[in-house]
């Protein structure tokens, strides 16, 4: 098939600066590049970085790359902003869909893949008569989103990266047979341990916590239960991530309520925005991992990650978490007026049983399995085949 994919707008692909739904983009365009299966292009937002990438350099993917950046799309972003208003998205996104548009309609492709911005086929579907497929990696499909029944019967097939995921586009319509279900991967032999040897080299109790810090997270309630732990001094708690998307290091205003409340706290350690290929070293010498999520989670591929590093987890029983982990590999803790105390209590009760933790790390190395970047690009085209 010739298949055109429609990225976020945000961040890059190749995914220079991280992102979890460009760095699964690059999986299964690397699985495509080494099983030649398909001509596959690539719309993009541009980054200076990217010049002289090595995925650049594939017969069979392609990349078309669009300024959204500089004084000169600026300009275009404001002129286009001013004419149209009637925009899905924030208008920079819509503006790089504009830009996309226009190298789409010269173009005769069979497929094309919308990554996590079904809005686009708002606009999209006049334009070309491929198939439109969305690869919904959010909660961003549902009866309560704009123009929900439209958005949902412009999709020729969905894909979806949870079943919790496929509920809420079932919302829209409950006999739905058009979705599908295609679990995340991660790069196993990045986070996977070689042996017990590299785990640690220090005497604290490592607790590790990677994602975006944004309320939602939990972050600030694992906080507040390591001020219920401060007796405890050799429990360390290292913060993983950013408050904004990729590695961008701007301080949100909770990121700045975040620092101002562990002032003083010599157990939490920030160590701001990790590339993907240096969060292994990080996990390696930690513990546990606490991923306390207080939303309806769309998958958590930070468990994912922690669980391929042989860790035991502490998370939640929020969206699609409960298809990531185990109860064999982790604490699963609600998150009801007791969460923080409890989430104190789960830490402290693996902090005092090694043997407990020693059993749900090799459970999480064998689960972790199951999310293989070569199985999930498998099962992703596989799915698309189906379109």
């Amino acid at each position: 098939m010739i298949i055109a994919i429609l990225t976020s707008g945000i961040l890059p692909v190749p995914a220079i600066q991280g992102g979890a739904v460009e760095n699964l983009v690059d999986f299964y365009l690397e699985y495509n590049d080494k099983h030649r299966l398909h001509d596959i292009t690539v719309y993009s937002v541009w980054h200076p970085d990217i010049e002289g990438h090595p995925a650049l350099k594939s017969e069979v993917n392609h990349y078309k790359f669009i300024k959204t950046d500089g004084w000169q799309a600026k300009i275009k972003k404001n002129i286009y902003h001013l004419i149209h208003d009637d925009g899905y998205y924030h208008y920079s996104i819509d503006y790089f869909l504009h830009e996309a548009i226009k190298d789409i309609r010269q173009q005769q492709y069979d497929v094309i893949i919308l990554e996590n911005r079904p809005g686009y086929s708002i606009k999209l579907n006049k334009q070309t008569d491929a198939k439109i497929i969305y690869h919904l990696h959010n909660d961003n499909l549902n009866n309560s989103i704009p123009q929900s029944l439209f958005v949902y019967n412009n999709a020729d097939r969905i894909i979806t990266v949870s079943d919790y995921i496929r509920s809420r586009v079932m919302t829209i319509n409950p006999q739905d047979t058009k979705t599908t279900t295609v679990l995340n991967g991660i790069d196993r032999a990045i986070f996977t341990p070689c042996s017990d040897d590299n785990r640690k080299h220090h005497d604290d109790f490592i607790i590790v916590f990677s994602g975006r810090l944004i309320p939602e997270k939990g972050i600030l309630q694992l906080i507040q239960a390591m001020q219920l732990l401060k007796e405890y001094s050799d429990i360390k708690l290292v913060i993983i991530g950013s408050g904004s998307l990729g590695s961008c290091k701007q301080l949100t205003p909770f990121l700045q309520q975040l620092l101002e409340i562990t002032k003083g706290m010599n157990s939490i350690h920030f160590t701001g925005y990790i590339a993907y290929y240096e969060m292994a070293s990080y996990l390696h010498q930690a513990d546990v991992a606490v991923l306390p999520s207080t939303w309806e989670e769309p998958f958590g591929l930070t468990m994912a990650e922690a669980q391929a590093a042989g860790l035991p987890i502490i998370t939640t029983k929020r969206g699609g978490i409960l298809e990531v982990v185990s109860k064999q590999n982790a604490i699963l803790l609600d998150t009801d007026e007791h969460f923080i105390k409890n989430l104190a209590a789960a830490i402290l009760e693996l902090y005092e049983h090694p043997e407990k933790r020693k059993q749900m790390a090799a459970a999480s190395l064998e689960r972790s399995k199951l999310f293989d970047k070569e199985t999930y690009a498998k099962n992703f085209f596989e799915a698309l085949e189906k379109a």
